[in-house]
């Protein structure tokens, strides 16, 4: 991230949150890309989780300046409040992505 650091000390806890944040995206791109690589065997289905998974990196990484924002802010202020949103909407994501695939080697 190229954005000056909003509290005294670089390395802590904004920084190691955008790069885990980074990882679930790359995570995400990933596998959307093995979702495509069904096409040819199981057709037009590859598509949704492909596109829910595109959807999830997408939001993952234009949220991450918001994100460092916040955390730096908190630290600074010594005040850090969990994003518990954010984290239940990426366990929702899991879960929809597991049962899609679950519906695709049961019924396909």
């Amino acid at each position: 991230m190229n954005t000056l650091s909003l509290h005294a000390d670089p390395g802590l806890q904004p920084e190691r949150t955008v790069m885990s944040w980074s990882r679930t995206l790359m995570a995400l791109c990933v596998t959307a890309l093995f979702f495509l690589r069904w096409y040819p065997e199981q057709g037009l289905v590859t598509f949704a989780p492909a596109v829910l998974c595109a959807i999830a990196a997408g939001g993952i990484h234009f949220s991450q300046r918001v994100r460092y924002t916040t955390q730096s802010t908190g630290i600074a202020a010594e005040r850090v409040r969990a994003d518990v949103w954010a984290v239940l909407w990426m366990a929702t994501l899991v879960v929809v992505l597991a049962l899609t695939a679950l519906v695709a080697v049961w019924v396909l």
